[in-house]
């Protein structure tokens, strides 16, 4: 009896050892050859034309871990106590190889979502799986016109597909699919074997019937776990598997080397959700209501004089540079950040009969808004009449801000201006808008709209950077469609000038079917007929 405790004693601590061995030593070695030669090095994978097969991570991905992918997902599709689960099953997780890890993960992020209302993987992770991407792998393997690119991963295709096929460029993609019954997804992954029982290896890793190379043009980039390795023994004429010392040298591939740049993302979260960043979010939670609330509250109760230094004083950090030529308009037209954009416009201009003009927002935004809401219907001779109207003094007197790219963009781009608030004749005062924040995004497109306050102000520390440009004549085109569209052009143009962002031609329509696969129109009704407006 005590020798067979003695011996299982003894596997047991060789089991640990190797599991303690794994949580640092990530990488192996270069594989030698045949021949006795060693892999040459990653840069000398970047010659050369054919096939490259690259692991996704570890090898792709500088990130040793996956978990703030699968983070990620349990946060913006399946909600705080999801996300609470698996930040408490961490622990156990690490004591786990990498492709069970994986395999646990995904149950916990995926049992029980809507198959048909996943859609993390086109909308939230494509940023956070961009910005671990390394850019040497990418020279390497990915970037050359005259390489087929196939990537391998452990993680689900759901989550990867769209980030390497839309913004990589990727051929093809090797990964697991998710389980489901009835729309809903099992949290159950297929084995590998029944992926690559489907899989045409001739085809999808030598492409040989496409480009007519032989196998010989095939090199790899390994990564971590050990999921698909015969793909890279068998068909690989050389692979090269970065050490965990090699990672840590590699370097975030730069935004403007993107292949497909990086216009439009949603979900909340705003950071790499590590453990460590996961859990002080946690932590943050009930400190973050308390002061949001407090927030909105000196929004309502005090004027401006008061409200601004207290917020200051609340850890709300705002820079303003301001421009004599503004002060008389009644106009203003500003790119869209937040919701939060034309409240900021009226502070810094001390203006409290500024009118927000706004298509649809929600009833509890418009009641907790400090400055009035004016909303628009979309039918266009009915919206230029009452602008018109409001800023003659016949709607209530004051001025109005608006927002002519019609819903929020995140990064530094400008969507297409509408060149309603042109058609009005009235000179415009051009606003530069950037906000910046930490720990939630205060818009969303799938989302509770009604949120987008609350989670903005949860923000340890917002910031907004209000600028106003010169003031735009345009009082000999009003009505004319043609003048109205050369000043609109004019405003974005500037406004992207000094905020040194990119102007685009992409549309409030772009931006929903992408994020949320609508054309983000929602059905109003105010007590009259029943309209179509967008939201924001």
């Amino acid at each position: 009896m005590s020798k067979a405790f003695a011996k299982s004693l003894s596997q047991l601590n060789k089991a640990l050892i190797r599991r303690l061995n794994a949580l640092f030593i990530r990488g192996q070695p270069p594989p030698a050859r045949p021949d006795g030669r060693v892999v040459p090095p990653l840069d000398a994978l970047a010659s050369g034309s054919g096939v490259a097969v690259c692991k996704v991570e570890g090898g792709l991905l500088r990130s040793s871990s996956a978990f703030p992918y699968f983070m990620l997902v349990a946060l913006e599709a399946g909600g705080l106590l999801r996300g609470l689960l698996l930040l408490l099953l961490y622990p156990a997780l690490r004591l786990l190889g990498h492709g069970r890890a994986i395999r646990a993960m995904a149950a916990v992020s995926f049992l029980g979502l809507q198959k048909d209302a996943f859609r993390a993987g086109r909308a939230a992770l494509p940023r956070l799986l961009l910005e671990d991407v390394s850019a040497e792998v990418f020279d390497a393997a990915v970037a050359s016109s005259r390489r087929r690119v196939v990537c391998v991963s452990a993680m689900p295709r759901v989550m990867v597909e769209p980030f390497l096929r839309e913004y990589l460029g990727v051929g093809a993609v090797v990964a697991p699919e998710m389980r489901e019954f009835r729309g809903r997804y099992l949290g159950v992954m297929q084995d590998e074997s029944e992926v690559l029982r489907g899989l045409d290896v001739e085809k999808v890793i030598a492409a040989r019937e496409e480009k007519g190379r032989d196998g010989d043009d095939v090199v790899g980039v390994g990564g971590l776990g050990s999921s698909f390795l015969h793909l890279f023994q068998n068909h690989c004429k050389e692979v090269y598997v970065p050490t965990e010392s090699a990672r840590r040298r590699w370097h975030a591939l730069p935004r403007r080397r993107y292949p497909k740049p990086l216009i439009f993302h949603d979900g909340r979260i705003a950071f790499r959700p590590t453990p460590a960043a996961t859990l002080a979010m946690f932590m943050w939670l009930p400190l973050g209501a308390a002061l949001a609330v407090a927030r909105i509250a000196s929004f309502l109760v005090l004027p401006f004089s008061l409200s601004v230094p207290l917020l200051a004083a609340l850890g709300m950090h705002n820079r303003i540079i301001a421009n004599p030529s503004s002060a008389a308009t009644n106009l203003f037209a500003c790119n869209h950040r937040s919701l939060l954009d034309p409240l900021y416009v009226a502070v810094v201009a001390g203006r409290a009969d500024l009118a927000a003009a706004t298509y649809s927002i929600s009833r509890l935004s418009e009641i907790l808004s400090p400055i009035p809401t004016f909303r628009l219907t979309r039918d266009r001779a009915a919206d230029c009449a009452a602008m018109q109207a409001k800023l003659s003094g016949g709607g209530g007197g004051g001025g109005l801000v608006v927002c002519p790219e019609g819903t929020t963009c995140r990064e530094p781009f400008l969507l297409r201006f509408s060149p309603l608030f042109a058609e009005l004749g009235r000179d415009v005062a051009p606003v530069a808008l950037h906000s910046a924040v930490g720990m939630f995004h205060g818009t969303t497109a799938g989302g509770w709209k009604a949120l987008d306050p609350l989670f903005l102000l949860m923000n340890p520390v917002p910031a907004y950077i209000v600028q106003f440009l010169d003031t735009i004549k345009c009082g000999g085109g009003g009505g004319v469609p043609e003048a109205a569209r050369a000043v609109a052009n004019e405003v974005q143009r500037r406004i992207a000038e000094a905020l040194g962002y990119t102007c685009t031609g992409l549309t409030r329509r772009d931006k929903y079917l992408m994020l949320a696969g609508n054309e983000g129109l929602v059905d109003v009704d105010h007590g009259a007929k029943k309209k179509t407006a967008s939201t924001t």
